[in-house]
């Protein structure tokens, strides 16, 4: 449990993900482990709690030993009774934890290509890594990351009839929609309510009259409005010509 993602699991997500399966004593017992944690791993750290929490951590480890077998207690969770002391004599923890070193070093592991000569390859890859990024910053003319447009800054667009597609927002590429389809035809038909307002109200007099109930009314409405709209534009269409 050593990387930062480990690190939100076992705080945030752990605790409200056991709720539903675990007893009431283990379920505590765990989550006061995890708020231990959390506490520990906090911005601000106070001195009295943290005098609190050195004898709470004995508590809390006496009560797992009650729940997990003895090779469950390893000389890793014993380190949790120091964690305390250690803040109280060294400051907040995020000040001196790892997380920032160890993505720099997985950065430089990748700028390997002769694994004979390791130390000569992130030189030479690291140097010039430097020499591009001061370039990129003061050279105008040429797109860089330092420089570029985001994807979705605003951007002018022109004045379109229909209220939704006059957001200022340059959307991003996509592939096919899938399974989604239908559900983007929902949202763009349910948020034009100036245009297709009378449309909507129609069809769903039109459901009720079939005898759906209330409850489930918005339900159909979202499955079958678009098609339904698309066939009374054609029929539209048919009595235009």
């Amino acid at each position: 449990m050593k990387t930062h993602d480990c690190h939100v699991l076992l705080q945030k997500i752990l605790p409200v993900a056991i709720l539903p399966f675990l007893n009431k004593d283990i379920r505590e017992t765990l989550i006061e482990f995890c708020q231990f944690f959390q506490k520990i791993c906090s911005k601000t750290l106070y001195a009295k709690e943290l005098e609190d929490m050195k004898t709470g951590i004995v508590i809390i480890l006496c009560k797992l030993e009650k729940i997990f077998p003895p090779a469950f207690f390893t000389i890793m969770v014993h380190l949790c009774v120091h964690l305390p002391e250690e803040a109280l004599l060294g400051g907040p923890v995020s000040q001196r934890w790892m997380f920032g070193i160890k993505r720099r070093m997985g950065t430089y592991k990748g700028y390997i290509r002769n694994f004979a000569r390791p130390d000569g390859s992130i030189t030479e890859a690291y140097v010039v890594d430097e020499a591009v990024t001061f370039l990129s910053r003061y050279v105008d003319d040429i797109e860089t990351r330092f420089n570029r447009v985001e994807r979705n800054w605003d951007v002018t667009t022109t004045k379109h009839e229909m209220d939704l597609f006059n957001n200022k927002v340059r959307a991003s590429k996509f592939g096919q929609l899938g399974e989604y389809l239908q559900v983007v035809q929902w949202y763009i038909c349910n948020n034009c309510g100036v245009e297709l307002g009378s449309y909507l109200k129609e069809q769903k007099e039109a459901l009720s009259s079939r005898g759906i109930r209330e409850a489930n009314l918005d339900t159909i409405q979202k499955q079958e409005f678009p098609f339904w709209f698309k066939n009374k534009v054609k029929l539209k269409m048919y009595y235009f010509q």
